[in-house]
């Protein structure tokens, strides 16, 4: 019975734990969900939602900007938050989720993953209390 129990655990089958947050570490369905959300003690991801502003989207900038400029503003977007992260610590990853659908949770999320856990949690302490384009950085290390 055991073995049965860990070959479903996360996944469609499993009903006592959300297959959907096992697999991204957010759930469509928030606190409503009727399934249990296990969440990580610990983990070098950390989430950055909304520090990236698409001016695509912005009514007021998106006639001004051709596809060229666009891509200029997101690559000195992303430099500029590569380094910044990197003096906490070597990076594996860096995502930039931009959907243009308001129904996705997700929409101009990061995701950095730090080669270590405690690099993540650095970044977090200091950079919390900072800000980056006039609005206040608020970083989640921790996430899935």
């Amino acid at each position: 019975m055991a073995n049965f129990l860990a070959s479903i655990f996360g996944t469609e089958q499993d009903k006592v734990n959300c297959s959907f947050y096992f697999k991204i570490g957010a759930c469509r369905h928030g606190d409503r969900c009727s399934r249990k959300h296990v969440k990580p003690s610990y983990s070098q991801t950390i989430l950055m939602p909304n520090l990236y502003q698409n001016p695509a989207y912005d009514q007021k900038n998106a006639s001004r900007m051709n596809p060229s400029q666009l891509q200029n503003h997101f690559d000195a977007f992303y430099e500029d938050i590569w380094c910044e992260l990197c003096k906490y610590g070597e990076l594996e990853e860096l995502v930039v989720c931009d959907n243009n659908n308001d129904r996705i949770f997700n929409r101009q999320r990061l995701r950095a993953i730090p080669k270590y856990e405690d690099s993540a949690q650095k970044a977090c302490d200091e950079l919390n209390s900072r800000w980056y384009a006039g609005r206040p950085i608020s970083l989640r290390a921790g996430a899935p």
